[in-house]
Formats: C-alpha cells, sequence, structure tokens
C-alpha cells in the first residue's frame, strides 16, 4: 500500500525539479558568445524575432540544450538500473565501462575509416551503440560464473578494469593519428557536446520514448533485482533473464547519451542517488525524480562550462567531473 503522502511529496519534488529545469533553461538560452537579450527569448520563439535572434536560438541554443537535456536523463536513468542490477551504490555507466567501450569504437571508425572526416558524423551514434553493447556483453560474460551465476560486485570491478583497458587503447590509438582527427576525438573524451544539431536530437529521442516507459513498467522487477537474491528467486524471478534485459536497457540508454555528447561520466552516479536521498529507495517513485535530476545536472553542467571560459569554454563532462568526483569519492568512504 502507497501512502497518500509519498505519492504527494513526489508530485511536489517533480513540479520543483521541472521548474528548475525551466528556469535553467531560460538562463541558458540567454547566455553565449552570441547572447540574445532575455526581453526578446519569448517573442522570437514564438515567431517574431529577428533573424539573428532565430538563429542563435532555434539553431545554436535551443538543439544543444535539448541535447544536453535528453542525453542527462539517458544517463541518470542508465545509471539508476546499473544499480539497482548490479546491487552497488557506486555502479555508473562511465565507471564500468561502458562509455569507454563506445568511445574505443568511435576512435577506431573515426582514424581507421576509409571516409572523409565530417561526411560520416551521423554514423557515429551507430558505431557508439556497438561499441558499447559489445563491452557490456564482455563484462557481463567476466562476471557470471557456472557455480554461482551472476556475481553483482564482480560487475563493477570487471567494468573498471575495461574502462582503463579502453582508455588506455584511446590514447594509444591517438598517439599518432592527425591532427585533426585527433582534436575531434580528445573533445569526444573530455565529454565536449558535439552532436548539437537536430538531427542528433531525433536520434537520440526515440531511445527515451522506448525504454523510460519500459523501465518504469519494470520498475518493480529493478525492486525484486536489488534485495537478496534468495528473495528474488522465491517471488518467481528469472533473475538470468532480467538482470540481462535490464543491462541491455541501461547500455542502450548511455551509448545512445555519450555516442552524441562525448564521454559524460558522473550523471549516472549522483542523479540517482539525489532522487533515492529525496524519496527513498523505492523505483517507482525514485526513477522519476532521477530522470529529471540528470537532464538538470547535465544542462547546468554545459551552461557553466560553455559560459566560464573562452572561448571553446570547458567540456561538460569536465564539469560534471567536477561536481561528481568529490561526490563519489564521499560514497567510497561512506561505503
Amino acid at each position: 500500500m502507497i501512502h497518500p503522502s509519498v505519492l504527494k511529496k513526489q508530485r511536489i519534488y517533480l513540479v520543483v525539479l521541472a521548474v528548475l529545469m525551466l528556469v535553467t533553461s531560460i538562463v541558458a538560452l540567454g547566455l553565449g558568445s552570441s547572447s540574445v537579450s532575455y526581453d526578446r527569448i519569448l517573442p522570437t520563439l514564438l515567431g517574431q524575432g529577428t533573424f539573428k535572434d532565430e538563429f542563435v536560438l532555434f539553431e545554436l541554443r535551443l538543439p544543444r540544450m535539448v541535447i544536453t537535456v535528453l542525453a542527462g536523463m539517458a544517463l541518470a536513468l542508465s545509471g539508476a538500473i546499473l544499480q539497482g542490477v548490479s546491487r552497488n551504490d557506486l555502479a555508473d555507466p562511465g565507471i564500468i565501462g561502458i562509455n569507454a567501450g563506445a568511445g574505443a569504437a568511435v576512435a577506431v571508425f573515426f582514424l581507421f575509416a576509409p571516409i572523409e572526416p565530417g561526411s560520416f558524423v551521423f554514423m557515429l551514434p551507430l558505431v557508439g551503440l556497438a561499441g558499447a553493447f559489445l563491452t557490456a556483453i564482455l563484462i557481463y560474460m567476466f562476471s557470471y560464473d557456472k557455480e554461482t551465476g551472476f556475481q553483482p560486485v564482480r560487475l563493477v570491478l570487471v567494468g573498471v578494469g575495461f574502462s582503463m583497458a579502453l582508455s588506455g587503447l584511446m590514447i594509444v590509438l591517438i598517439s599518432s593519428a592527425d591532427r585533426e582527427k585527433v582534436d575531434f576525438i580528445s573533445r569526444w573524451i573530455a565529454g565536449n557536446i558535439w552532436g548539437d544539431d537536430w538531427p542528433f536530437v531525433l536520434a537520440l529521442l526515440p531511445w527515451l520514448l522506448v525504454l523510460i516507459p519500459y523501465v518504469l513498467w519494470k520498475s518493480n522487477t529493478l525492486n525484486l533485482l536489488s534485495v537478496n537474491e534468495p528473495v528474488s528467486i522465491g517471488l518467481g524471478l528469472s533473475l538470468r533473464k532480467e538482470r540481462f534485459q535490464m543491462l541491455m536497457a541501461a547500455v542502450a540508454l548511455a551509448a545512445a547519451a555519450v555516442s552524441v555528447t562525448g564521454g559524460i561520466a558522473f550523471v549516472g552516479l549522483m542523479a540517482p542517488h539525489l532522487a533515492k536521498v529525496l524519496i527513498g529507495p523505492r523505483s517507482q517513485f525514485y526513477i522519476p525524480l532521477s530522470i529529471l535530476i540528470g537532464g538538470w545536472l547535465l544542462l547546468f553542467a554545459d551552461t557553466i562550462g560553455r559560459n566560464i571560459a573562452d572561448p571553446a569554454g570547458i567540456p561538460a563532462g569536465i564539469m560534471t567531473a567536477l561536481i561528481g568526483a568529490p561526490y563519489f569519492i564521499y560514497l567510497l568512504l561512506r561505503k
């Protein structure tokens, strides 16, 4: 039985987070090297702006902001799934190697594909997805034991090992590459939002439209995966099947996000934790909050990063690392 006060509390937090995201979006629209005065934002959005204002908002600001919010939501949901499946509060798609798998695939494709740079930009998300899925399957295989079954703790340890190895591989690959290609891959690794155009929104949005309802529908399963295995088995849950399905959903979300944003870490770690602090550990309640927190966190980090230093700004991945690394250390000390 769900107490009405918990539902009311969740609705209040959802409204507060939605307002916070709206306020941050309005602030972000008016900031940047090509600024638009705040009194011109609403008329421009309604089709009454100048050519310059419309170009800045609709071609530069809005697509980047939408991509940032969607990617933050995907990473937060992926982190929530991984923490539930692994029963480890330190699980995150960036920490356990999924981001590194996507990055390694992008680096190999970008460096060695016999295509002119810039003509295959829209292939990179598919390449990143393939690399992330392959990495996740290998991590799952190394985390599985024939006698004891899936080992949640081993998942995190193997994932960290894969992350370090693949990051080293990327450094080796770019050490002898052309300057133009090295610059792009370096920005990708740093988490520089590169897919900041409307086609990338259309490439990322379907994953969220399909997987967010799926994960919410599976929220009871995620609750059971978070408890002891004997309890889950006693309730009739097929652990191997459900874990693999949820893991693949987490990989798809993370890979789709980082393929257009670059290597973003710690959003999937922080957002679920903050949501659990606000509303508790039940998936039906904290996952919607986690999705909104993740979208706002990455939007906030990117807004600060691109305006704190001229001319290129600081990549969003570095900003999230600056925010998330101290929190990660705090969790390590607490655990």
